[in-house]
């Protein structure tokens, strides 16, 4: 069926019949919201689109999409959706993930579906806290916060998705905010169209067990001035008069006021397509706490090659040479044992 006929899809056509049960004010609204708005747009029946996840509040989301979903176990979604994507290269995988379930148990199988480059596009919720079991202090949660597993403040260094996700040569890597909802679709839109593994790490609120962590991002009156709008082939500057801006002074960014001898060509200039990943690892470095604008937008978008097509690619080449194979003289070739 060509794009031409399929029928025109809206965004109420990818609401499930399920009650969405998040708490009121968690930030999954949003997430979900602008995913049902940006998947009409992309022309994919619903029937080739496959949501997988693992556990958390985060994974209760394939419930709610009208398309094929899984919601598997702890950690493993990466996995499942590996193994789905490989047999099934036609259809659309999202893995909806958490800071959670995606870093902690799920770390390994996160970090091997990306430096694969399978084409999957995997949302990491980053609340820096669980959710679903009540509180307790997660691989982002930052050093010394009191959860109610941490009482004493948490002694652990956080990670930080997108620099795991850059090491890892992930070839599609963006960060968004769940209330900056335009800019949310335009990145959930680019990550779909990605050919490879797509990264998106939202930054969402848990208004219950973690409410606010983000404020610094998202407050009408500061985010000009502490989140820093990533554009391809622009200059880095930000603040609530543009007069700001990020230079390198030898390897290490430092905030510059723009005037005064310093002008745009003085800046770094954003290369989301730069071949060489050491550029998009040192802006994911760049923290609020540290006096730095924390980047929002694509930090990396490069083609490499794909795991789903190449080990495809490898089956039809065996096929070719050996036929199409047959598992019971499979079974019973080599050396065999009978126990009497």
């Amino acid at each position: 069926m060509s794009v031409e006929s399929l029928p025109v899809l809206k965004p109420n056509d990818f609401a499930s019949d399920q009650d969405v049960r998040w708490c009121p004010g968690c930030g999954d609204y949003a997430i979900l919201a602008q995913m049902k708005k940006v998947l009409p747009d992309l022309g994919v029946p619903r029937e080739n689109i496959v949501f997988i996840s693992g556990i958390g509040c985060s994974s209760r989301f394939p419930y709610y999409m009208n398309t094929y979903g899984m919601h598997s176990i702890h950690g493993r979604a990466p996995a499942v959706a590996t193994g789905l994507k490989t047999v099934r290269p036609d259809l659309q995988v999202w893995v909806i993930t958490g800071d959670g379930d995606g870093l902690s148990i799920g770390g390994n199988h996160l970090m091997h579906a990306i430096r694969r480059n399978m084409d999957l596009n995997i949302i990491l919720f980053n609340n820096r806290i669980y959710g679903l079991t009540k509180g307790q202090y997660s691989p982002t949660s930052l050093l010394g916060a009191k959860t109610k597993s941490t009482p004493m403040g948490a002694i652990d260094n956080p990670l930080n998705p997108l620099s795991i996700v850059i090491g890892a040569e992930g070839t599609f890597v963006a960060r968004t905010i769940d209330t900056n909802l335009k800019h949310m679709g335009a990145v959930l839109k680019r990550a779909a169209e990605h050919s490879g593994t797509s990264f998106v790490e939202v930054y969402q609120n848990c208004n219950v067990f973690n409410d606010g962590a983000w404020d610094y991002a998202k407050d009408r009156d500061t985010k000009e001035d502490t989140t820093l709008e990533l554009e391809h082939g622009k200059p880095m500057i930000f603040g609530k008069n543009r007069d700001k801006g990020i230079r390198l002074n030898g390897m290490d960014p430092e905030v510059v006021q723009l005037g005064k001898g310093i002008t745009e060509d003085d800046l770094l200039f954003h290369d989301e397509r730069a071949p060489e990943p050491s550029l998009a690892y040192l802006l994911t470095r760049m923290r609020h706490q540290d006096g730095f604008p924390e980047p929002i937008g694509v930090f990396r978008a490069i083609e490499s090659p794909r795991y789903d097509e190449l080990i495809n690619d490898q089956i039809e080449q065996a096929k070719a040479s050996k036929g199409p194979g047959d598992l019971e003289k499979l079974f019973t070739s080599g050396d065999t044992w009978v126990v009497e």
